[in-house]
């Protein structure tokens, strides 16, 4: 069975790279723009009663009340701030609403446009339901101070409109800030689970592939220490066999480093019958599958060499069965072993070994499924299927139920 081989489940694609203009704002250069908007404010507050010609007196606690007032927003605007207990918050606000109010009596209307920092101070420290009721009495209160002060109605919409954009680009601004902290905390977060999942896939990978290599080279060298006295012929033979197999296992390693590794299911099949004869057991291979997707060829032969594996370290094995077949749109593969030790932890149901682990996670990828354990004739069986077509070709998964006789592991 020829198979052509395009990439292996597992491997972590490659992200596609990132132009600094497509990047987020750093957000420093956010809490830069919010500074800055904040002192412009403030600047306008000074220069509302600048113009009125203000002594020299009244001037300083002007200056003094608006770096107070603004001090306040700054830290109610900070990325902390949303988490800050309550009783802070209550604080924050009602040194604001003092701030904001009780110069009214001495600067009258000139001081009117400082409602809309407090506004956005209502909508960034109350929840949700009672921020903007009280956002809106606030706005409502601006026009109808400043008619009552005596403003003209020109004067009073400036007012009236100025609290309104104040408070919506304030919180604006402060919400887009906390996103751009939040994009940063996530990409971080992103950065460090691809490292995890690197990590993973080379684990998994390296079990997968070396195990069965490194089984294999412990039995054949066990093999040719009984021929080379015996049968030294066969003994040359075999220390042939075993240098394939470790320059195997060195490709391998090669593989797993680059991220890339395609394996075949009839190559491999080819190579179990050899390891277990090598071990004294009678295999029955039966792989008639055809020509398999790349992505399931490689998902069965990893099962099949963790199989053959776990069945040489964990068993007495003295005959092997091994069979793939085509179900419809379902490649199954099982592996049963006729002399089971007691049921190793590596097999077990609610433990699991990492090979186990690996191929569970595996053949979940694409939408199939494994079972082993015990069955009724006191053999231990083996079963993995997949899709013809794995998931990530946008085929629906396969589901493959366990047998009645078995424990399911995926």
């Amino acid at each position: 069975m020829s198979s052509t081989h395009h990439g292996t489940p597992g491997a972590t694609p490659s992200a596609a790279p990132i132009s600094p203009r497509s990047q987020p704002p750093a957000p420093r250069l956010a809490r830069a723009v919010i500074l800055v908007a904040l002192a412009c404010y403030c600047t306008m507050t000074v220069l509302n009663v600048v113009r009125t010609r203000p002594g020299t007196t009244q001037l300083v606690v002007c200056v003094a009340l608006v770096v107070a007032l603004f001090g306040v927003q700054v830290a109610v605007s900070s990325g902390g701030a949303r988490r800050w207990p309550t009783r802070w918050k209550a604080t924050a606000v009602g040194v604001q609403a003092v701030l904001t109010f009780a110069p009214l009596v001495w600067f009258g209307t000139n001081w009117g446009s400082l409602q809309g920092p407090l506004a956005a101070t209502l909508l960034l420290t109350l929840p949700a339901r009672y921020a903007w009721p009280a956002y809106g009495t606030l706005i409502a209160f601006i026009p109808v101070y400043n008619l009552l002060a005596g403003a003209s109605v020109d004067l009073v919409l400036y007012f009236t409109i100025a609290g309104i954009l104040t408070g919506l680009v304030i919180y604006g601004l402060t919400r887009l800030t906390d996103l751009v902290h939040e994009v940063h905390a996530t990409r971080e977060e992103l950065a460090r689970m691809a490292v995890t999942q690197e990590r993973l896939r080379f684990a998994r990978d390296l079990h997968d592939l070396l195990g069965y290599s490194l089984s294999a080279i412990a039995l054949k060298g066990e093999l040719i220490q009984r021929l080379i006295s015996s049968r030294p012929e066969k003994a040359r033979e075999e220390t042939a066999s075993l240098l394939q197999v470790a320059r195997q296992a060195l490709s391998d390693v090669r593989l797993v480093s680059s991220g890339y590794r395609d394996m075949s299911l009839s190559e491999e099949a080819e190579s179990a019958g050899t390891v277990l004869a090598a071990a004294d057991v009678r295999a029955d291979v039966d792989v008639a599958c055809g020509r398999l997707h790349p992505v399931v060829d490689t998902v069965l032969a990893t099962a099949l060499r963790e199989g053959v594996t776990n069945i040489l370290r964990h068993s007495g094995v003295r005959v092997c069965s091994i069979k793939a077949e085509t179900d419809g749109e379902t490649v199954r593969l099982g592996l049963t072993n006729d002399h089971p030790y007691e049921l190793p932890d590596v097999f077990s149901a609610r433990t699991g070994g990492s090979g186990l682990d690996n191929l569970r996670a595996r053949f979940a990828a694409i939408g199939g499924g494994l079972s082993a354990g015990l069955g009724g004739d006191g053999r231990f069986h083996l079963e993995v299927w997949a899709p013809a077509r794995p998931r990530n070709d946008n085929e629906s998964p396969v589901a493959g139920p366990a047998g009645p006789e078995r424990t399911a592991v995926a």
